[in-house]
């Protein structure tokens, strides 16, 4: 079973950058698809973006489209997310994670069954 961990979350001021990192354990990550959601206080839990196991396929939420972008090294079991001119709304709880049946993309949360354990962005104004 694949294991997720994030890394990358801090305190950024509005309009800065942060890269997120998400390590796997396990040889089976280049077969799954993966995804980045997002908490925010008090919200549920939302689609961020998603990547095919190629990495060929990409797609992203309309509030974030152009801002941030999604990528993967098989070789290194790692999946990245680079977030730019960063606001204030993008402030939560970053989650990265697998879905273990396919390897084409995914938005809906229900469908992603591994799980990292979030790491924090706050973006200041």
């Amino acid at each position: 079973q694949v294991q997720l961990v994030e890394s990358g979350g801090g305190l950024v001021q509005a309009g800065g950058s942060l890269r997120l990192s998400c390590a796997a354990s396990g040889r089976t990550f280049s077969s799954y698809a993966m995804g980045w959601f997002r908490q925010a206080p008090g919200k549920e839990r939302e689609f961020v973006a998603t990547i095919s196991r190629t990495g060929g396929t990409t797609y992203y939420a309309d509030s974030v489209k152009g801002r941030f972008t999604i990528s993967r090294d098989n070789a290194k079991n790692t999946m990245s997310l680079q977030m730019n001119s960063l606001k204030p709304e993008d402030t939560a709880v970053y989650y990265c994670a697998a879905d273990s049946t396919t390897g084409s993309v995914r938005v809906f949360l229900k469908t992603y069954d591994i799980w990292g354990q979030g790491t924090q962005v706050t973006v200041s104004s």
